[in-house]
């Protein structure tokens, strides 16, 4: 169902990605692996996604991009259609755009030139390093440190939760610098994986398996001139980059439910129980009823939030915040009833829907969990009550 690129929302241009990219997908990932070798798989998924050019997107015309300014509809629109058919390619393509993200919105035009080209055509692998142990949606609690020493800063302590940890070319890193209290004294920075000092401390397995690391940082030594943005502007700049990706989430979560509705469709209408099929059965249409309405119900959400951002140059706080929470919080209810209409097959190691239900459920906690998505819209909402009173 492609009739959701007629809405107004999207330009020729998009339609045109939209069509290529299904074909390019239905040919390139039909049988792509998950869970095993993910290091390897992601590393060749990179390469094949940056020679395709899909790349391009996750960074601006002047590093090779495809738009004058990263266009978060083309964002969606890629990571709905690649994650209907491969987690780990979604993945794959979300990571080059998070984790150069900073680095597009306040590295300096040698440091983009270095590494935004690479990001483009899937030779460096880039991650975002944000989150620590103590410091998830609390970002003002990091206690990762960076100490300027001449034409260096010093780097200690570590990030957890980190995609791509092990295999990233660089990680964009956000460290306490000590400008001013709480969030306002954080820096962000680019760090080569080779650097002395960076180690990966640990490797991470989660449920949908993806490489994923905490990274250990012990006198690292980075050069002044990594610095993204201005010292103690660090999270600002996370948030702004947060602000552009954290609606591609929305999307990946919608391309899972598109995935499992097709798949519950075509399992209700081809399983024989009582001398008739599964969708025969009233309650199995209401099921189905439900699956369709949340997924439109994702979509207008999740586009309105792009069309916003990318039309009105506004950040659309509260639109992202709905259409994150709402997408992912759909999508594990689109993907359970799904499964639940699979019967017995459905929780099956390596059935479709078995690997929807595995990746769905982290997206409803990273880039900020559904109940910090509540709280953003609340917030937003009494801003604007007390703007207009």
């Amino acid at each position: 169902m492609n009739d959701f690129l007629l809405w107004p929302f999207f330009d020729d241009g998009h339609r045109a990605l939209a069509k290529e990219l299904r074909a390019w997908s239905g040919e390139q990932l039909a049988d792509a692996p998950h869970g095993a070798d993910v290091d390897q798989t992601c590393r060749d998924l990179v390469a094949r996604l940056g020679a395709a050019g899909w790349l391009r997107h996750c960074v601006a015309q002047a590093h090779g991009g495809v738009r004058a300014a990263i266009d978060v509809r083309s964002l969606c629109i890629l990571r709905e259609t690649l994650a209907q058919h491969s987690g780990l390619a979604d993945f794959a393509f979300a990571m080059q755009g998070l984790g150069s993200g900073a680095i597009s919105l306040g590295g300096s035009a040698a440091v983009q030139s270095r590494y935004l080209p690479r990001v483009a055509a899937g030779q460096a692998i880039a991650a975002f390093a944000l989150s620590e142990p103590d410091a998830g949606s609390d970002v003002g609690a990091m206690a990762a440190t960076a100490r300027r020493d001449g034409d260096s800063y010093v780097l200690d302590g570590s990030k957890t939760w980190i995609s791509n940890g092990g295999i990233a070319d660089f990680y964009c890193v956000f460290a306490r610098s000590g400008e001013a209290p709480g969030t306002r004294g954080i820096s962000a920075f680019v760090v080569d994986a080779d650097t002395p000092g960076l180690s990966i401390a640990e490797r991470i397995e989660v449920i949908a398996p993806h490489p994923l690391a905490t990274l250990r940082f012990d006198n690292c030594r980075v050069p002044a001139a990594n610095l993204l943005g201005t010292a103690g502007a660090g999270f600002k700049l996370a948030m702004q980059t947060l602000d552009i990706f954290r609606t591609s989430v929305a999307a990946a979560a919608l391309g899972f439910a598109r995935h499992a509705l097709a798949a519950g469709l075509a399992r209700a209408t081809s399983r024989k129980m009582f001398g008739q099929t599964l969708a025969d059965f009233q309650l199995t249409q209401a099921a189905l009823a439900d699956m369709a309405t949340e997924v439109d119900q994702s979509a207008l959400l999740t586009y309105r939030a792009a069309w916003t951002r990318d039309c009105l140059g506004q950040a659309g706080t509260a639109e992202v915040a709905m259409a994150k929470m709402v997408s992912t919080e759909n999508a594990q209810r689109v993907i359970d009833r799904a499964l639940q209409i699979h019967g017995g097959l459905g929780v099956v190691s390596g059935q479709d829907v078995e690997l929807l239900y595995r990746e769905i459920r982290a997206l409803r906690i990273y880039e900020g969990a559904s109940e910090v998505q509540k709280l953003i819209i609340a917030r937003e909402l009494l801003k604007q009550h007390k703007a207009s009173s």
